[in-house]
């Protein structure tokens, strides 16, 4: 149950084809990890099977490319154990490693799709989708299908002038189809003369999803002709094939399907998330046209994504936003839409440049959030947000003082967009991203753009309609003086509290008079307290122990939360208080840092405190001081060399690759961390040079999609720790094919 409690979170730690995560742990840096995937770690999982190779028929002889490449074995990643005892000062030119090709891409796929989780694994279909996207944008396509196959394969068809065929100049024995598949940074959109605005700006999109497949073919029609090409974990299968002349077809079609070698087993692509990318594409472009299909077999009965669906939205965002509130009241009958060129024809790199947007207030005060740019979605905002709110706020403040509302001088962004339901999308040459996922647009120039661009349109739809603009003016000013008033009553209570403060008789405090760079370590029980507090910088380092297995807070009733000693000592601890009245400024520990024994009992009390952080302290987890420690579940010793393994998987292949000759080797399984003497619970776990943190998150409730991912993480929170057992039941039933060790 533990190993998926928040299924729907991230991990944002180095992937891990083979293994990357216990190659981290020698860094001391912190990792990260979006909720039911925190416990899973422990979870044996069953591989999937190997889908068999495609291919699109007689191969001709491959090129001297595939030659090699074919010929050439994949260089294997130097294992570094968790954490090793010192070695010699044998580091010599003999240690340096060159990665060729798309071989990085294997090794480390968390920095070009941010990990191996589902999130990332979606992002794969979505680089090809933001291609196809671009060919529409540049007036070139006008109709996109998407299509999810029963075994994940996902199928992705444009029709637009398709990917070039021809020999490369640079690489003559190369088409040019195969030198984007198969090299890094290689494109058409780095000069902006083929595309004015696009997505794909780095060049690795295509060639990381070849690289993360276990099997891809690319089919391109062009000037009536048919070709294709086949690849197997990035290398080419088959050279560039000619299929012979085809009429009223043209445009390029991309089928993939993800290495299980790469992502974990029980990590699928979900109709319903595919299902909102396609949508959400179709109404950032007016002129497309996307053609939805899924295998019925993958939807489940509670699922109302539709099997088949095409997708066209000629008004745009305006459309969009008009459809997500049906059936639900506005302040305003119309909302705030249109769109523009930018000011200064739009320049952000040469070109022109546009910007469109839709803007309601809902009076049941459920907003979000949707911003894009060059279609592609930025879930973490970025500048061209901030040119949207300064826009809306600083329209506002002119409006009050035009009509002698002096309380309108106080308002802010957040007053302003805090409950509304916003879409915004720009476009524009050469924008920056923070990353390749590109969650966060940073160009400096957007905020500029939008603010001057979209500010002029809302003085006009202001000036327009004075009853809407006094009705969101009206509404506005009551969430400033809502603001106003929490603000004074923290600071009273502030003032009121005392000047002593009541800490729990068990805490081991730390010496650090202020939050920052401290930490606190929930351990289960007097005797892992004992070694955590042993092992510890006293400076820094807090140790909370508790007793046993805390209460399930999602089954229990108030007054038994109320009455628990051992949460009324946790939350006395941390200082910030619990629900509606925590405070973040409050808390007294930078991290909260969970850390049990490496089994399954401590992957149950992890789950525990999980639930009742998500319950109770939600703001703890969404702020980012909510983390899990990684401690060793064996100790392996030959003469000198000493190496941690997390689970039994590691300890089997540090057997096969760290361990050579006919010494004996010493395996000790520890029983729990207060077996663990003081000096290895600190190397391992505890000392943030050379420990593994996993930060635990969870969906950001921004955009209308982060909303909708975080509705099913607290409807499988309560699904699983709830207190309905048949909820559990049903799960356990659907979820029973992927294990395959059970530990009694």
């Amino acid at each position: 149950m533990t190993g998926d409690l928040f299924e729907r979170a991230r991990v944002e730690a180095p992937a891990k084809p083979q293994r990357e995560k216990t190659a981290k742990k020698t860094t001391g840096k912190s990792a990260g990890i979006s909720a039911a995937q925190a416990a899973s770690k422990k979870a044996p999982q069953k591989p999937a099977p190997k889908p068999a190779s495609k291919s699109t028929g007689k191969a001709p002889p491959p090129s001297k490319a595939g030659n090699k490449a074919a010929a050439k074995p994949a260089r294997k990643a130097p294992i570094k154990a968790g954490v090793r005892a010192p070695r010699g000062e044998d580091y010599s030119a003999m240690d340096i490693e060159v990665l060729e090709g798309l071989e990085p891409v294997r090794r480390r796929p968390g920095m070009y799709i941010g990990g191996i989780d589902e999130r990332a694994l979606h992002h794969l279909a979505a680089e090809i989708m933001d291609n196809a996207m671009d060919e529409a944008v540049a007036g070139h396509a006008s109709r996109i299908h998407i299509h999810l196959a029963e075994d994940q394969t996902v199928t992705i068809t444009d029709n637009g002038r398709g990917i070039p065929v021809d020999p490369h100049p640079k690489f003559k024995d190369k088409s040019a189809l195969e030198v984007i598949l198969t090299t890094l940074h290689s494109g058409g959109k780095f000069g902006g003369d083929v595309y004015v605005t696009a997505s794909g700006l780095h060049g690795v999109g295509l060639s990381v999803v070849n690289a993360l497949s276990d099997r891809l073919t690319v089919e391109v029609a062009r000037d009536k002709k048919l070709w294709s090409q086949s690849f197997v974990r990035g290398i080419p299968e088959t050279g560039l094939e000619k299929g012979g002349a085809v009429q009223n077809r043209r445009g390029t079609t991309v089928i993939f399907h993800p290495d299980p070698k790469i992502f974990d087993s029980r990590t699928h692509f979900r109709p319903a998330l595919l299902y909102r990318m396609a949508r959400s594409k179709a109404y950032l472009f007016r002129g497309v046209e996307i053609r939805w299909s899924c295998d019925a077999k993958l939807i489940r009965a509670d699922d109302a994504t539709p099997a088949k669906a095409t997708l066209h939205f000629p008004g745009g965002l305006k459309d969009f936003l008009v459809s997500k509130l049906k059936g639900r009241k506005a302040l305003t009958a119309e909302p705030f839409a249109g769109r523009a060129g930018l000011n200064g024809n739009g320049k952000a790199g040469g070109t022109a440049g546009k910007v469109e947007w839709a803007v309601a207030w809902p009076l049941d005060e459920d907003g979000f959030f949707n911003s894009y740019c060059n279609t592609v979605p930025t879930p973490q905002g970025g500048t061209h947000e901030l040119g949207l709110r300064g826009a809306l706020a600083k329209g506002l403040r002119t409006y009050g003082e035009l009509t002698n509302n002096k309380q309108a001088a106080k308002i802010t962004a957040d007053d302003v967009v805090g409950d509304a339901c916003i879409m915004l999308s720009l476009f524009i040459t050469d924008p920056q991203f923070q990353g390749q996922t590109k969650e966060r647009l940073s160009s400096a120039e957007a905020q500029k753009l939008v603010e001057a661009s979209l500010g002029d349109h809302f003085d006009l739809w202001l000036s327009g309609a004075p009853d809407m603009a006094q009705a969101v003016l009206e509404h506005v000013i009551e969430r400033t003086e809502m603001r106003l008033k929490r603000r004074h009553d923290k600071k009273m209570k502030r003032q009121s509290a005392t000047k002593k403060l009541r800490l729990p008789g068990k805490l081991t405090d730390c010496t650090h008079t202020t939050a920052e760079g401290t930490e606190i370590f929930l351990v289960e029980g007097d005797s892992a307290g004992g070694s955590a507090k042993s092992g510890r910088d006293r400076k820094t380092q807090a140790v909370l122990p508790l007793r046993g297995k805390i209460l399930n807070v999602a089954s229990a009733s108030a007054d038994k939360i109320q009455a628990n000693q051992e949460l009324s000592d946790l939350v006395e601890a941390l200082g910030a208080g619990i629900g509606d009245q925590f405070i973040e400024d409050d808390l007294r520990y930078e991290r909260v840092i969970i850390m049990t024994d490496a089994d399954v009992d401590g992957a149950h009390i992890a789950s525990l405190l999980m639930t009742f952080f998500f319950k109770k302290m939600p703001e703890l987890i969404e702020t980012g001081h909510l983390y899990l420690a990684m401690p060793p579940l064996y100790r392996i010793t030959q003469g000198a060399k000493t190496v941690y393994a997390k689970d039994d998987a590691d300890k089997d292949e540090l057997l096969k690759k760290e361990f050579t000759g006919g010494a004996k080797i010493d395996i000790s399984r520890f029983k729990g961390l207060g077996e663990m003497p003081p000096r290895q619970l600190k190397e391992t776990t505890m000392n943030p040079k050379t420990r593994t943190l996993l930060r635990v998150t969870v969906p950001p409730r921004h955009s209308d999609e982060d909303i909708a991912e975080a509705r099913e993480t607290a409807k499988l929170v309560e699904q699983l720790m709830g207190k309905k057992p048949e909820l559990r039941f049903q799960y356990i039933q659907e979820h029973a094919q992927f294990v395959d060790q059970i530990d009694v």
